[in-house]
């Protein structure tokens, strides 16, 4: 049988080469996606300042939802940096075989050269641990000065002696440069470690603990009850980076949600070509039968054949897919979804289910398709391999019937229950059920729509579109096959980026209308002095001023502890007492431990709360109001000592009737003041750009997809118009001429183009019209319509060109020897 395969391989080179395409770029698809989840769940990074330490200690972020659940042990990752304190660093110091320990600190801080160069600040001592050697001058001696390192110094223009002005911790200072270190993989800056710590907020603020010590060395009891973790290995790079903690779910949902989708489509354009290719082979597997194969021996030739086509494809995918997978990584880095100090990883277990999820799908396609040759009569597989009418299975139905009920319990639990963004989590995954529910029954669909269109067509175009529509419903099989990626592709495209489009319009219009305030003072290093409201509000032509902080939360459960507000927490906001104007709500109560809660989190104005803040301290609140918005309100005071930063990071102004806040505010924001003013017109526009750039994130995985599928339609297309050179060589025979038989395939080719578009604008409809109707209240999606409009010119396009072309070229052949051809 291998012999056998081996030389049909040789001889039907064209419909082989359409299947290794689809197989390998499946495979890369799929492997892609499958190295972006792996690189999620290690959440690899390499330590790279504090290298040198044996191990890290830092204040442990994990926060367990459900204490006392034994079938639910998931933490959410707290939003803050859990400060360590000198009396643990004491402890560790006591410790049997600790040699040394090194506290660190983490300082946002620009320098204000030019634009503002952004570099972490941490204490001389730690630089010990990294690469960060002196390359010139000497240690920072004094709270003026600092160690920048060569590509810094570099980027400011600025060598040993110079001074900088460095903006951290609400304020700016002159710093004389006493010395830089050999480049490092980011921009860091070394203060005194007295100075750092000053910087950070105090002795009570580190961020994190270096250990060296001897091998076999227990740090456990000296950590124990101190809320921290112990990092060893490549583990110790999350103290220097504990963004990633956050950013690790992130990752996982975003590769699983895309992957998953990536996997479906692949598998399912898979096994559509495979069924295609062996349907079309149907007549010489007919006359296998006929020459005495067994069915048994027909099927161990699909297998070969098959095999000799995926295993080279899934092998040649390794290095596209890892490259597609870390390019599509590093821009979703570079977007600020993950990471970069993330390292990306893809083993063997991606590659390992790609490949063998893709060949066995290859594999159960080709003998699904073949499996009415391989068992019927030998006359009977003849007969039906002649013009192929018989599509329906009780399996195909059984999947149908599965996929199309679970796209209607999506829509409807999309319409009835869920509310706001988290709407799109059931309503993303609708389409791609729909899409894929219609395209099982596509046959029967095709020759609906088929009928329905066969007396407006035929007025329209003639004979050239009468004799396209008795094939049309002749070949209603093979015009399916076509259909089929058509529908996928639009469905998907149409209906994730019209659902992306429109949670972009309800997001900037909330902002737009919750956005209270007419100018924001903010600073360049992330914080502002908590006087700078203050000053602010005594500027003419201010009506108000709030210094302004944000965070995460978790309000508790009265017994037992635990997570009361959901997985994914409270967002926490922390405002002045007078920042009604600014807000739209009564802050007047808000002076010590009080709250004002959103009337979704179920208190009522005078209880009393326990509220986890973001770096898990918990306090105890007094309800003084609810409000229809989404945020509890806090005062600044009590929010921002419990923040990464220790202070407030905006200042909120509203202008007084004709006031001129801008220029009144530019008296605070002096290049020497690290601080920039922004309108609200800026403001609204900074908000966009920000919705946009995760949009576009979510284009970038859409188009993999939907490209992937486009070579799905080029496939199908050019295979179908292949295997019709005969016909069309006997039409040629029977005079027609080579026009006739173009302006025939045109009107094929865009009969497949609108029923593809029709069936897969269903499917798209039953995600965007339930999610339009919770998100806007229309059940029309917001959206420019030239987005459709570039599906459907795609799809026509496509389909135009896959048909025209091999036609054309089929044409070029003389009829006698295009009718002897096999077929």
């Amino acid at each position: 049988m291998w012999t056998l395969a081996l030389r049909t391989l040789r001889f039907r080179k064209g419909g082989f080469v359409a299947t290794f395409v689809a197989l390998f770029f499946g495979t890369a698809i799929v492997l892609a996606c499958g190295g972006m989840l792996e690189t999620g769940i290690r959440n690899n990074v390499p330590p790279e300042r504090l290298a040198g330490a044996t191990a890290v200690v830092m204040g442990d972020r994990g926060y367990e939802l459900h204490p006392g659940d034994p079938e639910d042990s998931e933490k959410a990752v707290s939003a803050e940096q859990v400060p360590l304190n000198g009396a643990l660093a004491a402890r560790l110091r006591g410790t049997p075989g600790v040699t040394r320990v090194v506290e660190d600190v983490t300082v946002p801080s620009t320098l204000l050269v030019g634009g503002g160069i952004r570099a972490g600040g941490h204490t001389w001592t730690s630089a010990s641990l990294g690469p960060g050697t002196l390359r010139s001058g000497r240690p920072p001696a004094g709270p003026g000065q600092v160690v920048l390192d060569a590509g810094t110094a570099g980027a400011a223009d600025a060598g040993v002696g110079d001074t900088v002005r460095i903006a951290a911790h609400g304020g700016t200072a002159p710093y004389r440069i006493s010395g830089i270190t050999e480049p490092g993989g980011r921009a860091e800056l070394f203060f005194s470690d007295r100075e750092a710590v000053r910087l950070a907020g105090g002795p009570r603020k580190l961020a994190a603990l270096a250990v060296i010590a001897e091998p076999g060395t227990d740090l456990r009891p000296a950590v124990a009850g101190a809320g921290a973790r112990i990092l060893t290995g490549d583990d110790r790079g999350f103290a220097e980076h504990p963004e990633v903690l956050a950013g690790k779910s992130d990752l996982i949902s975003l590769s699983a949600v895309f992957g998953g989708m990536a996997v479906l489509v692949a598998l399912f354009v898979t096994a559509s070509t495979m069924a295609l290719s062996a349907s079309q082979r149907q007549r010489e597997t007919a006359l296998l039968r006929a020459v005495g194969a067994t069915p048994r021996q027909l099927r161990r030739m699909l297998v070969a054949e098959t095999l000799m086509i995926a295993v080279p494809a899934a092998l040649l995918a390794w290095i596209p897919g890892r490259l597609l997978g870390r390019e599509l990584f590093g821009r979703l880095a570079s977007a600020g979804i993950t990471s970069d100090a993330v390292e990306f990883t893809q083993g063997w277990i991606p590659m390992a289910a790609a490949g063998g999820a893709v060949l066995i799908t290859a594999v159960g396609g080709g003998l699904v398709a073949g499996r009415r040759a391989v068992r019927s009569r030998p006359t009977e597989a003849l007969a039906e391999a002649a013009v192929q009418q018989r599509w329906f299975s009780w399996i195909r139905l059984v999947f149908a019937v599965l996929f199309l009920s679970g796209t209607a319990a999506l829509s409807i639990v999309t319409w009835t229950v869920m509310d706001g963004p988290a709407a799109a989590s059931t309503a993303g995954p609708t389409v791609l059920c729909a899409a894929i529910g219609l395209a099982l029954i596509a046959p029967g669909l095709t020759k609906v729509c088929a009928v329905v269109l066969d007396r407006p067509v035929r007025l329209l175009t003639g004979a050239g579109g009468y004799l396209a529509m008795l094939n049309s419903r002749a070949r209603t099989v093979a015009m399916a096959a076509a259909v089929t990626p058509i529908l996928l592709a639009s469905g998907v495209a149409t209906g994730n980026l019209y659902l992306q489009t429109t949670q972009s319009d309800v997001n900037n219009r909330a902002f737009t209308e919750n956005l209270h305030a007419d100018a924001v003072l903010a600073s360049v290093s992330g914080t502002v002095a908590p006087s700078t409201a203050e000053r602010a509000a005594k500027l003419p032509g201010v009506a108000a001023a709030s210094a302004y902080v944000t965070s995460t939360g978790f309000i508790e459960k009265p017994a037992g502890g635990g997570a009361e507000t959901g997985d994914d927490g409270l967002p926490l906001q922390g405002v002045g007492p007078d920042a009604a104007a600014l807000t739209g709500v009564d802050t007047s109560g808000l002076r010590g431990k009080a709250v004002v809660l959103p009337r979704g989190a179920g208190h009522r104005t005078g209880e009393t709360i326990t509220l986890r803040l973001g770096d898990n301290s918990a306090v105890r609140l007094r309800v003084v109001g609810t409000y229809a918005g989404g945020a509890a309100l806090l005062p600044v005071g009590l929010l921002a000592p419990h923040t990464t930063g220790g202070l407030p990071t905006e200042v909120l102004v509203k202008a007084g009737p004709g006031g001129d806040v801008r220029t009144a505010l530019r008296g605070l924001a002096g290049p020497a003041d690290g601080l920039r003013v922004e309108g609200r017109a800026e403001l609204v526009a900074d908000h966009v750009e920000d919705t946009a750039t995760q949009a576009w994130i979510n284009y970038l995985m859409v188009s993999m997809i939907v490209a992937y599928t486009a070579i799905a339609v080029v496939n199908s297309l050019v295979m179908a118009a292949r295997a019709r050179r005969r016909e069309f060589g006997l039409q040629r025979l029977t005079g027609a001429t080579t026009g006739q038989i173009l302006r025939m395939v045109t009107i094929e080719s865009l009969l497949v183009a609108v029923i593809g578009l029709l069936l897969g604008t269903v499917a798209a409809a039953t995600t965007l019209v339930p999610f339009a109707h919770v998100a806007t209240g229309s059940v029309l999606p917001s959206g420019p319509l030239s987005i459709y409009g570039a599906v459907a010119g795609g799809a026509v396009v496509l389909a135009l060109g896959s048909s025209l072309v091999p036609a054309w070229a089929a044409l070029r052949v003389r009829p006698a020897v295009a009718v002897g051809a096999a077929p």
